[in-house]
């Protein structure tokens, strides 16, 4: 099986053999354990202290004066005096059941696992069925998997990078990911996520170069080089099919990186 091979102009200079990962079939329900597992990860082990809740005298009056049994706080005279307190539901009062640092979050995989969940996230790129049920905006003539010349490593400058993505016909695909900027609901946009929007294009290329600070600018872009390449970036939120440009020789190095040859 062979591809084209894209220039910067959006204009097809040759052709290379897809690697056999391109085959492999789309299983989703991997692809989904290794998002998750590998979102388990970066999730912090949180606890409560022991005595939260429970600084109080608080204590149950018993039966025979008509009121629950709740434990309320001892004294007269005072503004907490006889309110309940220390039960789980009363003002200031402990958790009923609070997450404790001991909790198992961390999610494992087989690692033959997260090999065929790689490949399969790989194969969905392939896939413009896959990519169009993810949101993707792609042009009917976009040929999949997106192979450009390593040309695209070199690009040290953000307008460089967006007058490629339009010869190739991502643009409208970038503009799609502008458009979905909102400004995010809930305290989240007072502790630095203030924004949230869409997934756009994915380029992976080998060794990085200037193009990995010439595209950060751009609101849903990203470029991953290919040593580093995981599921995640492949399909973010679980979801296979993600827009992917590779360069060359990322391509090349894609079958190496899988298969150990």
């Amino acid at each position: 099986m062979e591809a084209n091979v894209y220039d910067l102009e959006g204009n097809p200079t040759g052709k290379i053999r897809l690697p056999e990962v391109f085959k492999a079939f789309v299983r989703a329900d991997l692809i989904k354990r290794a998002v998750l597992a590998a979102q388990s990860h970066r999730i912090q082990p949180k606890g409560r202290d022991r005595m939260a809740g429970k600084r109080t005298s608080a204590e149950s009056y018993g039966v025979g004066y008509g009121l629950s049994r709740v434990p309320r706080v001892k004294g007269e005279r005072y503004a907490r005096a006889g309110s309940a307190a220390f039960a789980p539901g009363t003002v200031k009062g402990r958790l009923a059941h609070p997450p404790t640092p001991e909790k198992k979050v961390r999610k494992n995989m087989n690692k033959k696992e997260k090999v065929r969940a790689l490949m399969a996230a790989v194969a969905a790129t392939a896939s413009k069925e896959a990519v169009l049920s993810r949101g993707h905006i792609v042009d009917e003539k976009t040929e999949l998997p997106l192979i450009v010349t390593d040309q695209i490593e070199e690009l040290n400058s953000t307008k460089e990078v967006c007058r490629v993505l339009a010869n190739l016909g991502l643009w409208p695909d970038v503009e799609r990911v502008r458009d979905s900027v909102k400004v995010r609901a809930g305290k989240g946009k007072m502790r630095g996520r203030r924004k949230k929007h869409g997934v756009g294009p994915l380029i992976v290329v080998k060794d990085g170069g200037a193009v990995l600070k010439a595209a950060r600018n751009l609101p849903g872009v990203d470029v991953v080089k290919i040593d580093r390449l995981n599921v995640e970036a492949l399909a973010p939120g679980t979801h296979p099919g993600r827009l992917t440009v590779w360069s060359e020789s990322a391509l090349k190095r894609l079958e190496e990186k899988l298969t150990g040859a």
